[in-house]
Parts: structure tokens; sequence; C-alpha cells
């Protein structure tokens, strides 16, 4: 059987929403619903990787385990490197970095992605749903993934390209990224020795880095979109849907 981690990076210092991690849905911070939807997934060790105290203490209260990490990196797949390499000691077979700011993905959905995973036919794995509306397809915040070959009943393609806006009408093949990543062992090492690409940089999506270097990301299709909080309409969408649900 794999062996699998979850590691959740997570910062306070975000441009567009400070101190987000903190923000309270359903009196309770979002760092901890992200960390409850990874341990409820039950498919290995889940850690959260932060530069900061709070949310270091607020996990481990929390009966969680959070690791402190250099405030230096330039991307969460760096922090998420730095604990596995000194934390897991490189010994994790798949990786999955789990971003911060997703409270609402289905543990469900984990467990979809770490399976695929353990078929090893890819470098890195991730999801993608179908757009909700038009505001959605045009949202730059809203990521999309281009793959290959419809996916749909929770089938995989390969990626063909990731961006956020596009002057030409989305077809078919386009799905809105959710932004989770599964790292084989060997791809993560990859991953982080490469330098930061032309379009990682310009387009703002670690992904690409991947891409331009030829390695295979393959897309699986959810049946719904969790909202990423980037801002604070972000924010206040998720606190209504959490909310209604509860």
């Amino acid at each position: 059987m794999s062996n699998i981690s979850i590691i959740i990076p997570s910062r306070l210092d975000a441009q567009r929403l400070p101190n987000k991690p903190l923000k309270l849905i359903n009196n309770k911070e979002m760092i901890l619903h992200v960390y409850d939807s990874a341990h409820r997934a039950q498919i290995g060790r889940v850690i959260v990787a932060t530069p900061d105290e709070k949310i270091k203490n607020l996990i481990q209260n929390y009966g969680g385990e959070a690791v402190m990490t250099s405030d230096k990196h330039e991307t969460g797949t760096d922090r998420v490197f730095e604990v596995f390499e000194r934390e897991l000691k490189s010994n994790s077979d798949i990786i999955i970095n789990f971003q911060g700011d997703m409270p609402n993905l289905d543990p469900a959905n984990i467990k979809f992605l770490a399976e695929h995973m353990k078929k090893n036919v890819c470098d890195i794995g991730t999801l993608a749903s179908k757009f909700e509306d038009e505001h959605e397809e045009k949202d730059p915040n809203a990521v999309k993934a281009l793959v290959k070959s419809k996916i749909d009943n929770k089938s995989f393609s390969e990626a063909v390209d990731f961006f956020r806006l596009s002057d030409k009408p989305l077809n078919d093949l386009t799905y809105h990224h959710v932004g989770i990543y599964a790292f084989t062992n060997k791809a993560l090492i990859r991953y982080v020795s490469l330098k930061r690409t032309k379009l990682e940089v310009e387009r703002k999506l670690e992904q690409l880095r991947a891409l331009e270097n030829k390695m295979r990301i393959d897309v699986g299709y959810i049946d719904a979109c969790p909202l990423s909080v980037d801002t604070e309409e972000d924010l206040k969408a998720i606190k209504e849907l959490m909310e209604k649900n509860d």
C-alpha cells in the first residue's frame, strides 16, 4: 500500500486577504475546516506547514500536527517540500499539497485523487469541475484547466494548459481547476529542483512549471467545485454556503 501524506501550506501574509487562515466560518477558523477535510479523508498523515506561530499553535491546540517552516519560500509547494524532506525524511510515496484556503472540499474527493495516484500513471494529479456560470468563466481567480479529452463521472485526462483568462470562448475541454495537487515522490523532488518558468511567473500558476518541463499532470473530474477563498467576496460566499449546509 502506498505511503501517503497530506501537507497543508498555510500562512497569514496573503496579499489579497491578510490573515485568511484565521477567518471564521461557522465560528471555526478556516484552516481548521481544511484540516478536518484532510483528516476525514483517512488516507495518511496530515501536517500543516506554516511560517506563523499563530497557525501552528491553533492546529496543535486543536489536536493536529503543524510544522514551522521558513518564511522565505516563494511558493506553497516549496513549503510542502521542506516538510516532506525535513519532517517526513522524503519517505512518502505520494504527497498531497492541499491548499489551506479550500474549506469545503469533500474528503471523498481527496481519496479519489489519491486512488488515481496509486496507479502511478502520471507525475502530478489534480482536480477540476464544471463552471457554474459565465461569471466564473471570466473570473481571473477561477483557474481554467484545459485537458486532452472530456472528463466526467470521476474520470481523468491529461492536462494541456492552465490559465486564468482567455480572449477566446472556452471550449468543452476546459474545466474549473481545483487547487489540490498530488505528487509522486520523484515528481516532487524533481519539481522543486526546477527553476521557475516564464509562464509560471506571468500567470502566477505553479503547475505551469511542471508542464513546461514535460511533467505529466492528470486532471480528475469532480461534481462540485469547492470554493477557493482569495478575497472578501469569496469569504462571504463560502460562509453563506457552509452555514447553509451546516
